[in-house]
């Protein structure tokens, strides 16, 4: 079994980032809501206990169970985790007489303590919390403090198992990654060997026992996890695999032929399958967002069952479905409110008696990628942003008709397009178009002009969970704003989002 690395989520938003922040490191973690501890066995070599926006002190306040976890195991607790677990052994953690979130400095480090090595005195640390521990428990020994917290880390004698206050995930926290590796390397005794080219071996070996000489079909979209998720299983199971290309009539202009002749060279069994009229259909009259999404994903499925029956003896339904969607679509008491359903995560229907095989559902975006560049796919695909499942079926704000699509379709086209011309498609993590249900009043020539407005939208981020706007150059939003009114009939306002996630999202629907 793979060592893994077991964090325990209590609803802090930056849950993932610890997560990833392991993963850099090449070692395999795994996040598991606080109330829902898998079976704690040899491979599991270290715990961390995340932050969570509640107080040890509140009535409801998550409280997990590590009688099996504690002094058995490394143990980190990283804010909520410091406090909990000096708060049930006995300490007092009261709220802050003193602001304490942002950035502090540490001015006490204790040098010999083995998850502070190479920390040097005054690093720059982020602090994000309410609450403060007052008074430690006896056993506890303070291990680093700063200004304003005296308590900022401790040691439990004669175990490791260990306290920090604030945030060593987050970029602000300069000498974060170190003490990661110190608890994770140097601690926990984590080998480093989870590499992209390792996921692929153990990947590939796992599919073909699983799947063995069952059929599977797998819905490609042209994307980074679809076709990552396919070359895995076609170099398991080879023609056993039968990739269908759906064409829900909400796809970038052009993108489906150019899709499918991306396909052509990489050996993959695709078909093309046309079927935008049943997704109009189905959209009709609807404006909410989340119905829109129930809608397509039905048609999805229904596209798929038909098709599905095409192919005699088909077993399984694989998905590109990746970690964050794992994680988004499952609320627990505590953990991170879901947000929005993902169409491709979660059981089928019934008749469709098809299993489902995930290969990518451990992996980050980021992964996803240099695990493909391990399966040398070009990077024409590999380097496409971001597109959502339901495509600009959620770019449309409010209603859908194939006359919205194809205004969309065109100022899309004219962005991204103009984005790659400019040498800006790599620097931004996703960008696109969006159609907005207000008109707005225009000049064109001599005529009075009362038409629709577009909003042009880009981001910078790392994996999708928080995401910063892009600042693009004034002379390249102009000239896209200018190409897009006078070439696409129906716009004559373009408008750019300037807003970062949180607190929105990087779609807007």
């Amino acid at each position: 079994m793979q060592e893994t690395i077991l964090i325990l989520d209590f609803g802090s938003q930056y849950t993932q980032l610890i997560a990833r922040r392991v993963r850099e490191l090449n070692v395999y973690c795994e996040i598991y809501p606080f109330n829902k501890l898998p079976e704690i066995h040899e491979n599991i070599k270290g715990v961390i206990l995340s932050g969570s926006p509640y107080s040890v002190r509140d009535k409801n306040a998550p409280i997990p169970e590590l009688s099996k976890i504690k002094g058995v195991v490394p143990l980190l607790g990283v804010c909520y985790g410091a406090q909990f677990l000096a708060h049930s052994n006995g300490g007092k953690v009261k709220p802050s007489k003193v602001r304490e979130y942002g950035r502090a400095n540490l001015n006490y480090v204790d040098d010999k303590n083995k998850l502070l090595k190479d920390i040097n005195i005054n690093t720059q640390v982020w602090m994000s919390h309410g609450d403060t521990i007052l008074e430690m428990p006896e056993n506890f020994k303070t291990i680093v403090s700063t200004n304003d917290v005296k308590y900022a880390g401790f040691q439990i004698e004669g175990e490791n198992t260990f306290g920090i206050q604030f945030h060593p995930e987050v970029y602000h926290t300069t000498q974060g990654s170190v003490l990661l590796k110190n608890f994770i390397v140097d601690i926990c005794k984590c080998s480093q060997t989870w590499t992209p080219d390792s996921f692929v071996e153990t990947t590939i070996k796992n599919l073909k026992e699983k799947l063995g000489d069952d059929k599977v079909i797998l819905g490609l979209s042209g994307g980074v996890d679809s076709t990552v998720a396919a070359v895995l299983l076609h170099k398991a199971i080879g023609k056993n695999l039968y990739c269908i290309f759906v064409d829900n009539g909400l796809l970038r202009k052009n993108e489906f032929p150019q899709v499918l002749d991306s396909y052509k060279n990489m050996g993959l069994n695709v078909k093309g399958v046309d079927a935008k009229q049943f997704f109009y259909d189905a959209l009709k009259n609807i404006t909410e967002p989340e119905a829109k999404r129930k809608a397509i994903g039905k048609v999805f499925i229904d596209v798929f069952d038909k098709e599905s029956h095409k192919i005699k003896d088909v077993k399984w339904l694989a998905q590109g479905t990746i970690y964050p969607d794992v994680i988004e679509s499952h609320s627990v008491n505590g953990p991170s409110a879901t947000i929005k359903s993902h169409h491709n995560v979660g059981g089928l229907p019934d008749y469709m008696k098809l299993k489902i095989v995930e290969p990518l559902n451990v992996l980050f975006k980021d992964e996803v990628r240099r695990v493909g560049r391990a399966l040398n796919i070009t990077n024409n695909i590999l380097g496409r942003h971001p597109f959502p499942g339901p495509g600009l079926g959620i770019r449309i704000l409010g209603d859908i008709t194939e006359e919205k699509v194809r205004i969309l379709q065109e100022a899309d086209d004219i962005y991204i397009q103009g984005l790659k011309d400019f040498d800006l498609y790599d620097k931004v993590w996703q960008a696109g178009t969006i159609l907005l249900p207000v008109k707005s009043v225009g000049v064109m020539g001599d005529e009075r002009t009362y038409e629709n407005v577009v909003a042009l939208r880009a981001v910078s981020s790392t994996d999708g969970m928080t995401a910063d706007w892009s600042p693009l150059p004034y002379d390249f939003l102009s000239k896209i704003s200018s190409e897009i009114i006078n070439k696409v009939k129906g716009i004559n306002r373009v408008v750019y989002d300037i807003s970062s996630k949180p607190p929105a999202t990087i779609e807007w629907e």
